[in-house]
């Protein structure tokens, strides 16, 4: 955690970019056990397999799954917006709250759910019957909030959580998990069934080498060699290219990795007013920088 973080490669900002996160995806075969640093059979396939393909078809459902070193940076909003920008590319995108004790994502769109991920992993309900409505048809499913239960998740409900999916009547073709901050066995599970690890930083340093601990974890122990880093709350978008540029001169001399630039999102006014309304920027405030940066 004492890293020094130093100038390295160059790139672009979000609203530069138009919308990079929804270009493609790359295939992650690895898989881990749910404990930090023990090695066991690969418990994350089954789920991976029930969540990125639709069992209709057999077409691929794209998962992303959304993480950070360090709580405060906004993820979850980040989250949020990219699922409404995806909808009105028109995607048909499902939101997983993965913080399984703090989750938030219903409160940040005004949701009240009648019933949570609890009631999906203890089999009292379908995961059709959990899942709740948000802004441009995007769908949610809701975490518990203030509950311990689900810290780490048991092999058995790795498997109920699986089982769910597969049953999914209207499968999404775009699945955002919402991860908890940190490096829980939990978001380690999670990143590891995903697709692709987006990392949300901020120029906060305490960010960076937080996020450097969970990108080498990550990579050392669980092989994932290609994440995606999006830089939140920057002042402008020279300071988000400048923090890669940290971050990804640390991963190239120290880590077997691909560091790649999603783009920035500007400190906005905005998304403090659309928060205190229950609402997603991109949805309430469709021309605020923020929500350009999506």
């Amino acid at each position: 955690m004492g890293t020094s973080l130093e100038a390295g490669p160059s790139g672009m900002c979000a609203a530069e970019r138009g919308g990079a996160l929804m270009a493609g995806s790359s295939s992650i075969p690895v898989l881990v056990s749910g404990v930090p640093g023990r090695r066991r059979p690969d418990q994350a396939s089954g789920l991976r397999a029930a969540m990125t393909t639709n069992p209709k078809d057999r077409s691929r459902i794209q998962v992303i799954a959304v993480s950070s070193g360090k709580g405060g940076v906004g993820k979850s909003n980040v989250v949020a917006n990219l699922a409404v920008a995806a909808a009105r590319q028109g995607r048909k995108v499902l939101i997983m709250d993965a913080d399984l004790a703090l989750g938030n994502v219903d409160i940040l769109l005004g949701l009240t759910p009648q019933y949570t991920i609890e009631d999906v992993l203890s089999g009292r309900r379908r995961l059709e019957e959990v899942l709740v409505n948000g802004p441009e048809d995007i769908r949610v499913l809701p975490a518990t909030s203030g509950g311990q239960a689900f810290t780490q998740l048991t092999y058995d409900q790795q498997l109920q959580l699986q089982s769910a999916f597969l049953q999914l009547a209207s499968p999404p073709d775009l699945l955002l998990i919402d991860c908890a901050a940190g490096i829980s066995a939990n978001v380690l599970y999670f990143s590891l069934v995903a697709h692709e690890t987006l990392v949300v930083v901020t120029p906060d340093p305490t960010s960076l080498t937080d996020a450097y601990a969970l990108v080498k974890i990550l990579s050392t122990r669980y092989h994932l060699r290609t994440f995606r880093m999006l830089v939140n709350k920057v002042k402008h978008a020279q300071e988000g290219k400048d923090v890669f540029r940290k971050l990804s001169l640390v991963t190239d001399r120290f880590l077997n990795i691909s560091l790649d630039y999603l783009g920035c999102v500007p400190t906005d006014d905005y998304v403090a007013m659309a928060v205190a309304q229950q609402r997603a920027v991109c949805d309430v405030y469709p021309r605020a920088p923020a929500s350009r940066a999506f």
